[in-house]
């Protein structure tokens, strides 16, 4: 009876297997099915908020680009030779020129400039609207309008002009004492003609100077993309603030390398205003040639250190001759400030208001003498 029984069990256990192996073959859908697993999906990041300030640079190009204007040139020419080209290496940013063809002719050129007031007053690059019969500007917002010159200042290389249009946009200027080499930086402006354009780098370096660009330097360096057609743009912080105006590269081919350099916000500022004010720039002059003291001439000069200034000549009857200044005198203070290198010494006298009388402390052989010079006005920059 067991053995039937076992019997009964093995043939009733082999059917069922032979069953569901063809129900798992030709029918898998009838199979039973374990629960899903419940997966939570994270809800998608809006974009507002998925880019952090650190990463993007918008509001600070938003909150500039409307102050930053497209400068549009032309002149009038009467030449038989052609217009000498730039500096081979340092270069400053015209656009495309036509006409140097014998007779008259009319030259084009293009810039950017920036505006710093809802009046209307635009500081740009003296040589973006040197020289110009007519000057337009190109808005942001697509608005043109025709522009004065109010003024120019060529040894700083800056120019204000004005446009009559209303509702003007106006850009803040930031405070140069708090930034550093390595502070993110947009350059804006438009290269080649393209159109507005924002490039972004970094301080590169500041106060760079003897650069043989302008007669007063201290620029800010920066690798922001600067090309043709950006001079007189903006160089602003990361906030929107103007840092400086960008004014010239240093390129072999004329295109960018990464070594950009702008007019600081604090010297903008001082020579908008005397524009603004005056019509131009008053400096002080005391009529002297000037070298830096190498180690070799403080060596022989029984110097402490290389600071000071060596007059290496003064303009006869100038303000410094009629003081009794002479060649060979160290400059060593002016007006009760220490002269570290002549560009410096520059910068101070520059600084002087003219007719009016300046303690100098020189160094003639050996004994440190005091002098008082009546300072004069700088004469006039005739760009040679």
């Amino acid at each position: 009876m067991m053995k039937k029984l076992w019997l009964i069990f093995a043939q009733t256990a082999t059917i069922g297997l032979a069953i569901w192996f063809l129900v798992t073959v030709l029918k898998p859908e009838w199979r039973p099915t374990a629960p899903p697993t419940v997966v939570t999906v994270a809800k998608e990041v809006p974009v507002a908020s998925a880019v952090s300030a650190e990463s993007s640079y918008r509001d600070a190009a938003k909150r500039a680009k409307p102050a930053v204007v497209n400068i549009f040139t032309s002149q009038v020419v009467k030449q038989n030779r052609p217009m000498p080209l730039n500096d081979p290496q340092f270069r400053r940013f015209f656009g495309d020129r036509g006409g140097d063809m014998e007779g008259a002719a009319k030259t084009s050129s293009l810039g950017s400039g920036v505006l710093i007031s809802a009046e209307g007053y635009i500081i740009t690059n003296n040589h973006v609207v040197e020289s110009a019969d007519e000057i337009q500007v190109a808005l942001a917002d697509g608005r043109r309008a025709m522009a004065r010159l109010v003024g120019s200042d060529p040894e700083t290389d800056l120019a204000v002009i004005k446009i009559e249009l209303e509702n003007l946009p106006a850009i803040q200027f930031a405070d140069l004492e708090k930034i550093a080499i390595g502070d993110v930086v947009l350059a804006i402006g438009n290269p080649f003609g393209v159109g507005q354009t924002v490039t972004m780098g970094i301080i590169s370096a500041l106060g760079r100077s003897e650069l043989g660009i302008n007669t007063f330097e201290n620029f800010i360096q920066t690798d922001a993309a600067i090309n043709p057609g950006n001079s007189g743009g903006a160089l602003v912080d990361a906030r929107g603030n103007l840092l400086g105006i960008n004014t010239a590269i240093y390129s072999k081919t004329g295109g960018s390398l990464g070594i950009g350099f702008a007019i600081p916000a604090t010297t903008v500022k001082q020579v908008m205003e005397a524009i603004i004010k005056d019509g131009g720039v008053t400096r002080g002059w005391l009529g002297i040639e000037v070298q830096d003291i190498t180690p070799d001439l403080a060596a022989s000069y029984r110097l402490a250190s290389t600071k000071g200034a060596l007059i290496a000549g003064v303009v006869r009857n100038g303000p410094a001759a009629k003081a009794g200044i002479r060649p060979g005198d160290i400059l060593l203070q002016i007006d009760g400030k220490e002269v570290t290198d002549s560009a410096h010494m520059l910068d101070l006298i520059a600084a002087l208001p003219p007719e009016r009388a300046a303690a100098m402390m020189v160094m003639r052989q050996g004994e440190v003498v005091q002098i008082e010079a009546m300072v004069g006005k700088r004469p006039k920059f005739e760009r040679r």
